[in-house]
């Protein structure tokens, strides 16, 4: 070890009384951080190759193993952490930008955390969705002002184009490269048996997925990666991507490495060669050319495709949001500073962008008071954790949510927080075939299936104690929530009294 060598931030810890030199750990670990030493008849460990991804402790036939945050530390200072020690330490010896997969993990508030949810009790009683009926259905997309009705009085069915969920939970937009072959599998299979629609991400769609198109929204990104006609007409709906939570401002970057002949097909892109995604659409500068992108798309789509803008969630999003509703989009997607990424230089995922719960009810907030929020439907993503943060978001404006790590979690991520590099051991995010291997489809479409069936339950069960009785009913129905802990400035973004205070 060098003078300026890093500590590993983790130690393998391994008990020699259980640990009977199966060499299991050696196998499953792609990143060689477990080592047979035939002299000693016995395993070694190099904790610099560690990602904690926990496959080894998973797997291990004696528990003989577990992975411990290092004891070594530096002299503590708040300003000068070890953190921020070993990057500069780290980039002084590498000269490159820090890399990072996953959401935003610092301290900033999580503001679902600090909000309640009404119940109701006697003048409004709960409704028990056992008995009574609980509508969860979504139809994403612009709706008329009023009815409109023929001669005879039936209604004339003049409603745009929409994406019809059983339930207001979508999967986020994860490309076929960043994740692997099964991963995606796994996603449009539970998005198909349950009535709702994953995302393609900006890597176009495998031919074999093809079959899942009523449950797919298709994206066209800076890149243009795998976008053609044929692509657009397949899914249920077609997404611009402008910008993403972990890197707003920014375009995207898909290893060589990960380009194998598979994924090369797909987006049409040498195999082997970089991926590189511009920051911006180059043409698109204004919210004029963005209309022009948006009319093309439905050109293509002979106008029976809704539209999707995804943006990042920053500072000025509801202005930005306003003048998408005027583009003539369907469907903005807002997507928040602790949105998930394969990969994103640390420094921006960690400090650009606001949190979802600001944005998001600060776009409602801003539709409605120009009265143009039925022209648009929204859909919120970053951060979603459960299904109490889904009622939260709805609550809050949203007609849906993206879910993006909670599905990966599902599929047995464990977030190490190493994507980038390729090498995932619960086969999510690799290219490497016996890596890919190590996730079942089936398996993880069951699973995908098990936590939305649940969280339906549970929002079912929670709307039903708010005397609520369907999602359009919940949107933007601040009244029901509740801020804890929160200062006048918060409140007043969020759109929510204190708890204590009663309505007016």
């Amino acid at each position: 070890m060098g003078a300026f060598d890093v500590l590993p931030d983790y130690e393998i810890s391994r008990n020699l009384d259980r640990c009977i030199v199966c060499r299991v750990c050696e196998r499953q670990c792609a990143n060689q951080a477990h080592e047979y030493v035939p002299e000693e008849d016995a395993m070694a460990s190099d904790e610099s190759k560690c990602v904690n991804c926990h496959r080894c402790v998973s797997l291990c036939p004696t528990r003989a193993l577990k992975i411990v945050r290092s004891s070594n530390t530096y002299k503590l200072n708040d300003n000068w952490t070890d953190k921020i020690i070993k990057e500069i330490s780290i980039q002084a010896s590498t000269g490159s930008v820090l890399l990072s997969s996953m959401g935003n993990p610092e301290d900033y508030p999580i503001y679902f955390d600090k909000i309640t949810i009404n119940a109701s009790q006697v003048t409004n009683p709960p409704i028990d969705p056992l008995r009574e009926p609980m509508e969860t259905r979504v139809f994403l997309g612009p709706k008329p002002d009023s009815v409109e009705r023929d001669s005879n009085g039936k209604i004339i069915p003049n409603l745009p184009p929409q994406v019809k969920l059983s339930m207001p939970m979508m999967f986020s937009a994860m490309s076929y490269g960043s994740i692997s072959y099964n991963a995606h599998e796994s996603l449009a299979r539970a998005a198909s048996e349950l009535g709702i629609c994953y995302n393609t991400g900006e890597g176009g769609l495998h031919e074999d997925f093809y079959k899942f198109g009523p449950n797919t929204i298709v994206q066209v990104a800076s890149g243009r990666f795998g976008v053609h006609k044929q692509y657009l007409n397949q899914g249920a709906a077609v997404e611009i991507k402008m910008g993403q939570g972990a890197k707003p401002g920014i375009g995207g970057h898909l290893p060589g490495k990960k380009i194998v002949a598979d994924v090369s097909r797909t987006r049409m892109t040498p195999e082997g060669s970089d991926a590189i995604s511009p920051a911006p659409h180059h043409d698109i500068y204004s919210i004029e050319d963005l209309r022009q992108l948006v009319f093309s798309l439905k050109e293509a789509t002979d106008y029976k495709k809704p539209i999707i803008v995804k943006i990042a969630a920053v500072h000025n999003v509801a202005a930005i949001a306003s003048g998408i509703a005027r583009s003539g989009a369907d469907i903005i997607a807002i997507d928040g500073f602790r949105g998930g990424t394969g990969a994103a230089p640390t420094r921006i995922r960690d400090s650009v962008g606001i949190p979802i719960e600001l944005a998001l009810a600060a776009v409602d907030s801003k539709l409605r008071l120009e009265g143009i929020r039925g022209k648009v439907s929204i859909i919120a993503g970053g951060g979603i954790r459960s299904s109490t943060d889904i009622v939260k978001a709805i609550a809050l404006g949203a007609d849906a949510v993206y879910l993006g790590t909670s599905a990966l979690l599902a599929l047995g991520c464990h977030l190490c927080r190493s994507c980038q590099a390729g090498k995932c051991n619960w086969g999510i995010a690799t290219q490497e075939p016996e890596l890919v291997r190590r996730l079942n489809p089936s398996i993880g479409a069951k699973r995908l299936v098990n936590l939305m069936t649940a969280w339906q339950h549970e929002i079912e069960e929670i709307m039903g104690g708010m005397g609520i009785n369907s999602i359009e009913a919940l949107k933007g129905n601040r009244l029901m929530l509740r801020g804890v802990g929160l200062n006048e400035k918060e409140l007043s973004v969020l759109g929510i009294k204190h708890a204590g205070e009663g309505q007016d």
